[in-house]
């Protein structure tokens, strides 16, 4: 399979959430209710004694005054409901305190050589697979090819090590995949991390949770939840491995599994810990 660098679409991800997360803040040119009242007493005050404002005029001015205060009560009503619902979804993001949760991200863990798992799938038979993982500085520390797949999801577990067989150091790493569909086009593929959930952050009115390994994901993002003690069925064991495709059961260097699907389908079905 020729080398694909997908750098590019990784730092385009980055670029996207530094945009959304920089994005200008509107300024409120509008007038308040005390701004609309000084107005109104000043030309009260300096108009032309032998020329006055006309009946007319005064009423429709105090109409305005009674609409602009209707609207301030009822944005002081919205900002009122906006703050009972963030503290809202902050009771709700504690709740996922010391449960195990799978979330839309692209982001792996090392910890003394052991990565935490990354999954992937597609909604379609591909004929090959390729995967960078990135540093923080997003240059490409190891490409794996881990061949054709069937339609269905995945799960893998990097080794931790970089092209040349060395042990990288602890940290965060971003994983990018594409799959290249039979007409040889490539397709992007969504990825998923999971991780226990320790601790939530909020950060401009949006709620985070941090795993125990350090890594955080947005509340919204999250796909399924379970307890620290369930598990999930791993059918059809894949034994493509990493880069050669000779690759093991979970938890070893370079295993790569199919994971869901009915239970109790293929032979020689396992279990894998969610």
């Amino acid at each position: 399979m020729p080398y694909t660098d997908t750098t590019g679409i990784y730092l385009g991800k980055q670029e996207e959430r530094l945009a959304a997360s920089n994005s200008p803040t509107e300024h409120d040119t509008s007038l308040d209710q005390d701004a609309f009242l000084s107005i109104l007493v000043a030309q009260l005050t300096h108009q032309d004694p032998l020329n006055p404002m006309e009946d007319t005029d005064m009423t429709s001015q105090l109409a305005e005054f009674s609409s602009l205060e209707q609207l301030t009560n009822i944005n002081s009503g919205i900002a009122t409901l906006n703050e009972t619902m963030s503290q809202n979804d902050i009771l709700t993001a504690v709740s996922f305190i010391g449960k195990e949760v799978k979330a839309e991200g692209y982001k792996v863990s090392l910890n003394e050589g052991n990565a935490s798992t990354i999954y992937y799938g597609f909604g379609e038979t591909v004929s090959g697979i390729l995967m960078n993982i990135y540093d923080d500085e997003g240059a490409i520390v190891r490409t794996v090819e881990l061949g054709s797949k069937e339609a269905g999801t995945y799960q893998y577990t990097w080794d931790g090590k970089d092209e040349n067989g060395n042990e990288l150091p602890d940290g965060q790493y971003g994983v990018g995949i594409l799959g290249i569909d039979l007409t040889g086009d490539y397709v992007m593929v969504q990825t998923e991390i999971s991780g226990k959930v320790d601790g939530v952050v909020t950060e401009n009115g949006t709620q985070y949770l941090r795993l125990e390994d350090g890594r955080f994901i947005n509340m919204l993002n999250v796909k399924e939840v379970v307890n620290p003690d369930a598990s999930s069925v791993v059918d059809s064991e894949d034994t493509s491995g990493e880069g050669n495709g000779d690759g093991a059961t979970g938890g070893t260097e370079g295993s790569d599994q199919a994971e869901g699907g009915d239970e109790g389908e293929g032979e020689g079905d396992t279990e894998a810990e969610a």
